[in-house]
């Protein structure tokens, strides 16, 4: 046996003892048998960015075995909003590397992930997951690499307060119990997301910690690790999923929202990215950033205005994009600084073996550190579409690539300072900013909306409705209308707390 593949999580992987991304039609219906699975599962993500599920009870092989092979018909319309009622059937055909067993069922249920597609039996071009993939395959032939990312998943858990053990207020960075009274429901979380095929680094609790009319709001963070885009993409939006049913279950509260009241820390959705080459992480060359990832950042530092389209899609998130907070608001980027757009995180660059300091009994080793080096994009929130985010990460990276001036845009947004400092005024003015709405970032989107439409990876049908959609809100002054209105902000708060 295979003492990788047994170790893993995710039942099917151990069961089968080969990885998800192997897994075929056969080895589902021997799973299944073996098992004694009752029902499946398709999911799959519509225009809100949520997931629906269409239900099946396997009547007998031979039905089993269609509803694997030919899907299933959905209304697309009630779907997707760029979808005609006249013209609305679409196809849903299972993934079947996504497959999990569902922790929620009480009848042994197996669950995947599908992928759309249209009356001529082709991928639907404006669906965000496969446009998600048509980034990753863009990216790959320009640059002969290929992109991963993985994500940071921040939330509020908000229950009664029963009074002990007060919490100090935004000081619940790591905090253990009993400060932090949401430990045991993270980890249940984290167990069955890893058991949903999720690779999960680690999870804490974070900043904010507050409690407001006898509830408490406790922040916390579960961190993925990079794997390729498309999987993380999944993997994000399964997390999701199976956090808010554990809540339902456990009668909490869960929300995602990038803000969810004033002078608390906001919620992000960091995305942490790297390029791979023949299994080798190319962000890393003789110990600094590489060329390779240069040319990646000054594509995103180009492109940072439109991305907040795909990655903060309501009112509430330029309500988070505010100074002199841990959210950017300067298109900049800088090692270890958490107040630009692009972080490039603490590397294991100082060729010491720290374990065996820590550790004297130990014998030094020679771990490739380099392999964990990744870049952090910290402008998106949880009301992104996971895989528009993706997507149009994976696009500005590429653009990085195809500038031939990529590696001067870089050094001319690099910044090694806080540049909020009264100090740092002159370097502050020299840069450009992130939309403060959404109506601002749809006018960015329409600007540069041909690089996201190139390689046809993005359609013009998709780039209509995300423009349209962020101008509906017609927010351009709303954050200084109401900044002084503390009802009106609890309202906002109210409509979009359950986002994304």
């Amino acid at each position: 046996m295979n003492q990788e593949l047994s170790m893993n999580a995710n039942k099917l992987v151990a069961f089968l003892q080969k990885p998800a991304t192997e897994i075929t039609k056969a080895d589902i219906i021997s799973f299944i048998r073996q098992n004694e699975i009752k029902m499946i599962n398709f999911m799959y993500p519509a225009g809100d960015g949520r997931l629906k599920t269409l239900n099946f009870v396997i009547n007998n092989q031979a039905y089993l075995e269609a509803i694997l092979t030919c899907g299933e018909r959905v209304d697309g319309s009630s779907l997707f909003s760029f979808i005609e009622a006249g013209s609305s059937d679409l196809y849903v055909i299972p993934r079947f590397r996504t497959a999990f067993v569902d922790p929620f069922a009480e009848i042994p249920t197996l669950s995947m992930l599908c992928s759309f597609f249209n009356k001529d039996g082709k991928p639907l071009e404006s669906s965000p997951e496969y446009t998600l993939h048509k980034a990753s395959k863009a990216f790959s032939e320009v640059t002969g690499m290929e992109f991963q990312a993985m994500g940071e998943l921040e939330y509020y858990v908000i229950a009664p307060d029963n009074g002990m053990f007060p919490a100090s207020d935004q000081r619940g960075y790591h905090e253990s119990g009993p400060y932090a009274k949401f430990n045991a429901f993270r980890t249940d979380c984290m167990f069955y997301i890893a058991q949903a095929g999720g690779q999960i680094k680690y999870g804490h609790s974070e900043v904010g910690n507050f409690t407001i009319d006898g509830k408490i709001y406790e922040q916390n963070e579960i961190e993925f690790l990079p794997v390729p885009v498309e999987q993380a993409a999944d993997q994000l939006i399964i997390a999701k999923w199976i956090i808010r049913n554990l809540a339902y279950r456990y009668g909490y509260d869960v929300t995602f929202a990038p803000k969810i009241t004033t002078g608390k820390a906001g919620s992000g959705l960091h995305i942490h990215m790297r390029i791979m080459k023949d299994g080798q992480n190319q962000m890393m060359e003789n110990g600094i950033l590489s060329e390779t990832a240069r040319k990646a950042i000054a594509g995103m530092m180009e492109l940072a205005p439109s991305i907040t389209a795909f990655g903060n899609t309501n009112p509430m998130s330029y309500f988070r994009l505010v100074p002199h907070q841990e959210a950017p608001t300067n298109i900049c980027w800088g090692d270890r600084n958490r107040s630009v757009l692009v972080r490039v995180p603490l590397g294991w660059s100082g060729r010491t073996d720290m374990c065996t300091l820590a550790n004297p009994l130990e014998t030094e080793n020679h771990y490739d550190t380099s392999q964990k080096q990744t870049v952090e994009m910290r402008s998106p929130d949880g009301s992104a579409d996971i895989y528009q985010l993706l997507a149009g990460l994976a696009v500005a990276c590429r653009h990085g690539f195809e500038k031939a001036n990529a590696l001067t845009v870089a050094e001319n947004t690099y910044v090694n300072v806080n540049i909020h400092r009264k100090e740092n005024e002159d370097k502050l003015k020299s840069l450009a900013q992130l939309p403060d709405c959404c109506e601002a970032s749809a006018d960015c989107l329409q600007n540069q909306r041909d690089i996201f439409e190139q390689y046809n990876v993005f359609s013009a049908a998709m780039i209509d409705g995300i423009i349209s959609k962020l101008r509906s809100y017609a927010d351009k002054t709303l954050r200084t209308e109401i900044i002084d209105q503390p009802e009106a902000m609890l309202n906002l708060v109210r409509r979009y707390f359950h986002c994304g």
